[in-house]
């Protein structure tokens, strides 16, 4: 074997490439790099499921607030007609006692007028009386219903609750502080006076 042809068998070098680096055998492409790593569909369903489970309970919770709120408001509300309605009410018959005094005053005028007379009263007398006395009636009756009473004076103990005061009297055998007469007659509805009763008391 010569020279030239142990030359010739010899592997042939890499030939340097442009930027003067060897070149590999292939050139290889460049490999993908790797996915990033991504949670199971079961993991990402429980978190969706429990934001809208948080959203429900927030809209729940909105909704529950908003309930009380009304509730609140319409009971306030009733309460507020219900004290109008009754303030009126108070109202009205208070500026009826007054009336009601001048029934009370004339049909006390007609029995001390019968009292003095010499001779028996005629049928027109009595026929008026009757009349005064069955529309007083009717008048306390209403009354009743929407609980006003009298308020109870002449031999009770003076209550500055019930009582207004006038004057005071010696009064022989009642004891100091107790209510002789009564000048003018005091109405409550319940717990509500409508009128003090305006009262004698014992010196």
């Amino acid at each position: 074997m010569n020279e030239h042809d142990t030359h010739r068998d010899a592997p042939l070098a890499a030939e340097p490439s442009e930027d003067g680096v060897a070149s590999s055998e292939a050139d290889r492409p460049d490999e993908p790099e790797a996915a990033p790593e991504t949670a199971p569909p079961e993991a990402t369903l429980a978190a969706e499921l429990e934001a809208v489970r948080g959203k429900l309970q927030a809209a729940e919770d909105r909704l529950l607030r908003k309930e009380a709120e009304f509730r609140n408001y319409r009971r306030r509300t009733e309460e507020e007609k219900a004290a109008l309605a009754s303030l009126g009410k108070r109202l009205v018959i208070q500026r009826f006692l007054d009336v009601l005094d001048d029934f009370g005053r004339s049909l006390a005028a007609a029995e001390q007028v019968e009292a003095q007379q010499t001779e028996q009263p005629g049928p027109v007398y009595y026929a008026l009386k009757e009349g005064f006395e069955l529309v007083h009636r009717k008048i306390m009756d209403e009354l009743a219903k929407e609980a006003v009473e009298p308020i109870e004076a002449v031999g009770q103990p003076f209550d500055e609750q019930l009582h207004e005061a006038v004057m005071q009297q010696e009064a022989e055998g009642t004891a100091p502080g107790v209510v002789v007469a009564e000048a003018q007659k005091g109405y409550r509805m319940g717990d509500y006076i409508l009128r003090h009763s305006k009262v004698i008391v014992s010196a």
